[in-house]
């Protein structure tokens, strides 16, 4: 066989294999792509693999370690306030060195949506394995706050993943925090307390029915700056008619008071013993 003959089977051989590593990327993909599934799947799927295994002593050890595993996952949702929904990735580069994957990541931090896209490049430099993120972009359920949008566009700048979970966490918490004290005073006082925006809004007021024209906006914001860093902001705005302050029902600093009382008693305190004071007054 002359050498152009070897030659032709020589770079058939090389299709085949560049072929083979192609194929085997994409199943590696297809494998590695992390799905998560609803409680009642995991029951249907653990069903099917008892009737499958039945007899078998090693289906005891498996559900122990799944239960173990479920109450590991229970206690960093209860502790992180994240809930991962989905998980893909596909394998946009790979050799020796280096290896290049784009991630999609959605899910929740409490309440507030997320869906997060990034690519993740790994380089192995003696036998030693760092991680670029790169190309990040956050789409982030709207709740109508500038500060987070302000922050998710310092995070996609500047690709820091690690901040934005650790980050938003801290917002969300405070978040939630607020969502359940509002509705708390609300269920409890719903004569006195009322959410013109809502249980998404930064602000209630407390009126009085047997004393017209008194109010009290207790502002509630959640200073959260570029940065990250969260900060709980409250204010009390008081509404008080004139008769009211020459009866000298007011006759001291409320909102200064208010400011002090929170330092002193925190939130849930303050407004408990505000809602209190102001449902006495005749």
């Amino acid at each position: 066989m002359d050498e152009s003959g070897f030659q032709a089977y020589e770079d058939e051989i090389q299709a085949l294999q560049e072929e083979i590593r192609q194929l085997t990327e994409e199943y590696e993909d297809i494998r590695q792509e992390s799905t998560f599934f609803s409680d009642e799947e995991i029951q249907k799927a653990i069903k099917s693999f008892e009737g499958e295994t039945k007899g078998h002593e090693s289906l005891s050890d498996l559900k122990a370690e799944l239960e173990s595993l479920e109450r590991d996952l229970s206690f960093l949702t209860a502790f992180t306030g994240f809930h991962f929904t989905s998980h893909s990735k596909k394998t946009l580069e790979r050799t020796k060195t280096r290896t290049v994957q784009k991630h999609r990541v959605s899910g929740k931090c409490h309440s507030l949506s997320f869906q997060v896209e990034f690519q993740l490049l790994e380089m192995l430099n003696n036998e030693k394995v760092s991680a670029v993120v790169s190309d990040l972009s956050i789409a982030m359920e709207s709740i109508g706050d500038s500060n987070v949008s302000k922050f998710v566009s310092s995070m996609e700048e500047h690709a820091d993943l690690q901040t934005f979970f650790r980050s938003i966490s801290a917002y969300a918490e405070w978040y939630e925090h607020r969502k359940r004290t509002f509705l708390h005073f609300k269920a409890k006082y719903p004569d006195i307390v009322t959410l013109p925006e809502g249980l998404l809004g930064d602000f209630l007021i407390l009126k009085n029915p047997k004393v017209p024209g008194f109010e009290l906006m207790i502002v509630w914001k959640i200073h959260f700056d570029e940065d990250g860093t969260t900060t709980p902001v409250l204010d009390l705005l008081p509404k008080v008619p004139e008769q009211v302050m020459e009866q000298r029902m007011v006759t001291v600093n409320i909102p200064g008071c208010f400011r002090s009382m929170i330092r002193l008693l925190g939130i849930e305190a303050t407004m408990e013993n505000l809602i209190t004071v102001l449902g006495s007054q005749k």
